[in-house]
């Protein structure tokens, strides 16, 4: 694809993130680097592209005619849109970031009440259908964490020393979902031996390594292996935020739960059987049913994971841009900027557009706008404002150290 024409899924984000941007010569800047010279050709018919495409153009032409005339704020104000513009550029004008249609804000969920119906030693069921077998349940640590007032996360004039708007906590706060990337058999009636097999060997393993919360076969079984009251050891580095709290090292704070399949780099396909989806989704309404869990801290692993050492978004990407949101009950979390960007600091490598897919490339992308637009509220360049976030998840890496014994995932 040529870099100067957009992709027509690209265009709702492109118009939604337009209309984020409250400087209007910023905001004709990032039209202009998003669609430089897009001249669509007609289609036959009067297409849901093409009443996008319009509405872009349009957009475009309103601002260059009347809001430019009255935008003009002076060499400072200019040289933070040139920041912010910057911040994005890669992302903006990579071929390969694709932005679905779908692509929309989230809108919060409530979860629905889930009862236990049954108990036994051996599983558990629950009135959404959910049957958890508990044949590989063990334990581990007992969960133990700090949640970290989001206000602190405002730059370099935030006291990142205070701490008494922490919470020390012991009930997750989300769930992190992970795939197994283990080895797979055809799915289909005359593998169902090994399909068996292949899923008991895959249980043992996180058994032993303590590695997930809940595992789901390739059949939809759910089965417990490290009880939610104990973390598990599958998030590793990784951070996440909401509207009030910042979470650093999710094994401590956030439930893991794997399902039992693979992911490739740029996948946008979730490569999972329907009973996988199904059993998915009443595990996710148990669980936020449970532990009163907000449906935006419902996450992949590749939006949380980080590279502390170097600063980077993305250490580990399964589901980068393939998880199920909508199928699962939960709002298309992939439409969020991502907080590894925006509220710590992190950055993107030449590789991360790649192995990252569309949905999660765009949630990079807003949060490098979210952080660009941060900076200039503050008068600080973005460079600046990046570099005292960054301080700032070392401090709080340290305060989660200090508060609870380390068990890092690979």
């Amino acid at each position: 694809m040529n870099r100067s024409q957009p992709d027509p899924a690209a265009i709702p984000w492109i118009n939604w993130t337009a209309q984020r941007i409250p400087d209007p010569v910023v905001r004709l800047r990032f039209l202009r680097a998003a669609a430089p010279a897009w001249q669509p050709k007609p289609p036959r018919k009067f297409s849901r592209a093409r009443s996008a495409g319009l509405s872009l153009l349009a957009l475009a032409a309103l601002l260059a005619a009347g809001r430019l005339a009255v935008a003009r704020r002076g060499a400072k104000a200019f040289s933070h849109a040139q920041a912010a513009v910057a911040v994005s550029a890669n992302l903006v004008n990579a071929p390969v970031v694709i932005i679905p249609a779908g692509m929309a804000l989230p809108k919060a969920e409530s979860a629905p009440e889930i009862w236990q119906v049954e108990k036994t030693a051996a599983f558990e069921t629950y009135s959404n259908g959910l049957r958890i077998d508990n044949k590989f349940s063990t334990g581990n640590h007992p969960r133990s964490y700090l949640a970290f007032a989001a206000a602190r996360s405002g730059g370099a004039q935030d006291d990142a020393r205070d701490r008494t708007q922490d919470e020390a906590r012991t009930n997750p706060a989300g769930i992190v979902y992970h795939t197994t990337e283990s080895l797979q058999a055809p799915f289909e009636p005359d593998q169902n031996g090994k399909l068996k097999q292949v899923g008991e060997s895959l249980l043992d393993y996180v058994k032993r390594k303590k590695a997930y919360n809940f595992v789901i076969d390739r059949f939809g079984r759910v089965f417990r292996v490290v009880q939610e009251a104990d973390a598990a050891e599958h998030a590793g580095y990784s951070v996440w935020s909401d509207e009030k709290w910042l979470y650093v090292n999710l094994n401590e704070s956030f439930i893991g739960v794997s399902v039992e399949t693979q992911t490739s780099p740029g996948q946008m396909e979730a490569a999972v059987t329907s009973a996988q989806i199904r059993a998915t989704a009443m595990l996710t309404e148990m669980l936020r049913s449970r532990y009163h869990i907000p449906a935006g801290n419902c996450v992949t692993h590749a939006q949380v994971s980080v590279n502390p050492t170097r600063m980077l978004a993305g250490y580990h990407m399964d589901w980068a841009s393939s998880f199920p949101f909508e199928e699962i009950g939960l709002p298309n979390n992939y439409a969020r900027p991502l907080p590894s960007v925006a509220a710590f600091g992190f950055e993107c490598d030449a590789n991360y557009s790649r192995t990252a897919g569309a949905r999660l490339s765009a949630g990079a992308g807003l949060g490098a706008w979210e952080l660009a637009e941060r900076a200039a509220a503050a008068g600080v360049s973005v460079s600046a404002y990046r570099k005292s976030l960054q301080n700032q998840y070392r401090d709080l890496l340290a305060a989660t150290r200090g508060a609870v014994v380390s068990h890092e995932g690979d």
